[in-house]
């Protein structure tokens, strides 16, 4: 399969590429970065520290889309809708590990999945989507007596909060209850809030260092707490997870996908 990665030259896209190479079954088919970007023409490969490849970084990803199988992207809101359009007109499969996407964003990917195979998640660990089936099936099974907090915490560069493993794991335990998630979500507390409603579905956010990505949900009921928890140590698991959902889009149908779908638990 030729795979192709937008932003290659970042940190992710660089560890992506890396992957790409040394994975059986799996071809380097192009990288991509945005029309300045200063490592345009430079070798994709020797980026990631690999040998020369003789694949230099692009920046027309619409042609890149057309010479590959499946395109992999973890880069901005904006840029994964764009490519989810060249992915629809390509007819080329897109795997999206952006976070950050709105609702827009979402009926957009949505849209594109109508004429290829899209999947995002926002987080492609085989740990965390565990997780989020442990918190819709405790969500299903405790009542409303029990209040649902989901913490999550992250290194100091991350721009988006809460993150989107954080609101996975939230709409997973809305849904599990029963409940519109979006209604019920509370974001922020300062100063004089009140007594917290009841079923609300609490975040928080911590920043600081060098953390991966720590998340945990929360329920807490009379006279006992219930912590679900997973904790990511090495970066390498989410591109790993990207490219599992690359090669598992092969001769799959138009369908926007969740890492879920992937994994064989949805």
């Amino acid at each position: 399969m030729k795979i192709g990665i937008v932003g290659c030259a970042g940190r992710m896209g660089r560890m992506l590429t890396s992957l790409v190479l040394e994975t059986e079954g799996a071809d380097l088919g192009g990288g991509t970065e945005a029309p300045d970007s200063p490592f345009v023409g430079q070798d994709v490969a020797v980026l990631a520290g690999a040998e020369p490849s003789g694949i230099l970084v692009g920046d027309d990803a619409a042609g890149m889309f057309a010479a590959v199988d499946t395109v992999i992207d973890f880069t901005v809101p904006a840029a994964t809708v764009a490519h989810a359009r060249l992915a629809a007109a390509a007819g080329t499969a897109l795997v999206a590990g952006t976070t950050g996407l709105s609702g827009d964003d979402m009926e957009q990917l949505s849209a594109a999945g109508e004429k290829t195979a899209i999947v995002h998640a926002g987080n492609m660990s085989l740990g965390v989507n565990l997780l989020v089936g442990l918190a819709e099936q405790v969500g299903a099974a405790l009542g409303i007596d029990y209040d649902i907090e989901v913490v999550e915490m992250h290194h100091r560069h991350k721009i988006d909060a809460p993150s989107g493993t954080a609101l996975m794991l939230g709409k997973a335990a809305a849904e599990g209850r029963g409940v519109d998630h979006d209604s019920t979500a509370v974001f922020s507390r300062e100063g004089e809030t009140g007594a917290r409603p009841a079923g609300a579905i609490g975040y928080a956010a911590l920043r600081g260092g060098d953390v991966i990505g720590d998340h945990s949900v929360i329920f807490a009921g009379p006279g006992e707490r219930l912590e679900l928890t997973h904790k990511a140590t090495d970066r390498r698991l989410f591109g790993q997870g990207a490219l599992r959902a690359a090669l598992w889009t092969e001769g799959r149908p138009p369908g926007l996908y969740s890492m879920r779908h992937v994994l064989g638990l949805q």
